[in-house]
């Protein structure tokens, strides 16, 4: 029997791939949840007790050590616990010291996102003893092609060595289109150029997001924060400069959205530098003129903004921000006015107006939350800026799967709030809908 730990994103559809090969598989998550076939533990000891094999796909090394903690209790002598999270190998040798001396341990870390966990197709990066790996190689290979790295620790440093130069990568690719975009430079004439470069595959990755805005998340901004800390924790490379990069953009409230989130958020926040700049200047040089001051602020201009810029009305700006599906042009996203962010219910639909997560509370609340985050941060605001959240469910009961959610994005004191149950939401398959009120920062 196989135990699974963790079932997150990635690890939801990879025990549901365990169940599909016909392997007896136990699964825990803090948020109980499970793929059909599986068989549901309470406790990481209760999932752990009959197992033969232990895998854990989990956010960060201080949760793999917890929940390994917890599951203590439960591991029999020559269980194989296989690490697949990307934690790093210190945290691997420290799992080691954790661990009884009769329990293996194997670090497999993968390469890929959600798409190639449902598929199979992950890479997974092994380290153990040739006799760990022999005894879980079967197994990995229903998740991907296999490669052994070397011993103890040499997958998860392997990993680390990978996500160094694949998300600095990524992130320097953001920050070339926000500052050639501020100079005047058209994104997808700069794109095309550097898709002829040996940056193409990495061009055609990203050019979707750059164009339409970020996918549902695969690989979470946070999470890519994570893995360069664990890459890079000082200070003085290109991955520490990336790794503060995305830490930004986390605050911002995207650490829930795709690592592509982080264009559109160098984009806003080289508008919101230049914006900064020209008030400064036209500062610097403005004439007292009172009378003509009075003037131009009793008219207002009307002005048809470009992408995530918000055009203006008497004094009310629409915001449709470039980071977020367009509306159906019978709404906008958001509306400001009087130093507040009005933005408008969000639900589970992807750009083509298809439902996200069917019948799943919690992936439908997560991907809700990202719309949100981004509306927020194209505005220079967080989720500690809302001042009112309303919120309908058309199923009460299923509020606790959301509130999970919600706690991962609101972490400070909470605003105030409204929940209320509804019989239905505008499109079949849609469990929840949420607006949100913001202050807005000075200047915005």
């Amino acid at each position: 029997m196989i135990a699974f730990l963790g079932l997150g994103r990635m690890g939801a559809p990879m025990a549901g791939r365990l169940v599909a090969a016909g392997y007896k598989v136990t699964v825990w998550n803090r948020t109980p949840r499970a793929p059909e076939g599986a068989t549901v533990a309470g406790s990481p000891a209760a999932a752990v007790a009959e197992a033969e094999l232990v895998i854990t796909m989990l956010s960060d090394p201080e949760a793999v050590r917890r929940v390994l903690t917890e599951a203590l209790p439960g591991l029999r002598p020559g269980t194989l616990v296989v690490e697949m999270s990307t934690i790093g190998p210190e945290a691997v040798a420290g799992l080691r010291e954790l661990l009884p001396a009769k329990v293996g341990l194997v670090d497999a870390p993968v390469l890929g996102s959600v798409e190639p966990a449902r598929d199979g197709t992950l890479t997974v990066l092994a380290g153990g003893t040739p006799e760990d790996l022999a005894r879980c190689r079967e197994v990995l290979e229903v998740f991907g092609r296999v490669r052994e790295a070397g011993g103890p620790g040499a997958g998860a440093a392997l990993k680390v060595a990978v996500m160094s130069a694949l998300v600095p990568a990524q992130v320097l690719l953001a920050e070339t289109l926000a500052r050639a975009e501020a100079g005047g430079v058209d994104a997808g004439a700069l794109l095309d150029v550097l898709g002829g470069t040996p940056l193409g595959g990495l061009v055609e990755r990203v050019r979707p997001a750059v164009e339409n805005g970020p996918p549902g998340t695969r690989y979470a901004l946070g999470l890519a924060a994570k893995d360069l800390t664990l890459a890079s924790p000082g200070a003085g490379t290109i991955a520490a400069a990336a790794r503060d990069r995305l830490q930004e953009a986390a605050a911002a409230g995207l650490g829930g959205a795709d690592l592509t989130a982080v264009f559109g958020h160098l984009r806003a926040a080289g508008r919101t530098e230049d914006g900064a700049a020209g008030r400064a200047d036209a500062a610097g040089h403005a004439e007292n003129r009172t009378a003509g001051g009075a003037d131009a602020a009793g008219r207002t201009e009307e002005r048809a903004g470009t992408a995530g810029e918000p055009a203006r009305s008497r004094g009310v700006a629409k915001v449709n921000p470039a980071s977020v599906p367009a509306t159906n042009g019978r709404y906008s996203h958001a509306t400001k006015a009087a130093g507040l962010l009005f933005v408008s219910g969000q639900v589970a639909l992807d750009g083509e107006g298809r439902v996200v997560g069917e019948d799943d509370m919690t992936r439908q609340s997560e991907h809700v939350m990202e719309l949100l985050a981004r509306i927020l941060a194209d505005q220079g605001c967080t989720f500690d800026d809302v001042t009112h959240i309303r919120t309908h469910l058309t199923d009460m009961s299923r509020l606790l799967e959301y509130a999970a959610v919600r706690g991962r994005y609101i972490t400070g004191e909470p605003p105030a709030s409204t929940t209320v149950e509804v019989s239905r939401l505008f499109q079949p398959g849609l469990l929840i809908e949420v607006e949100v009120i913001a202050a807005l920062p000075a200047g915005r």
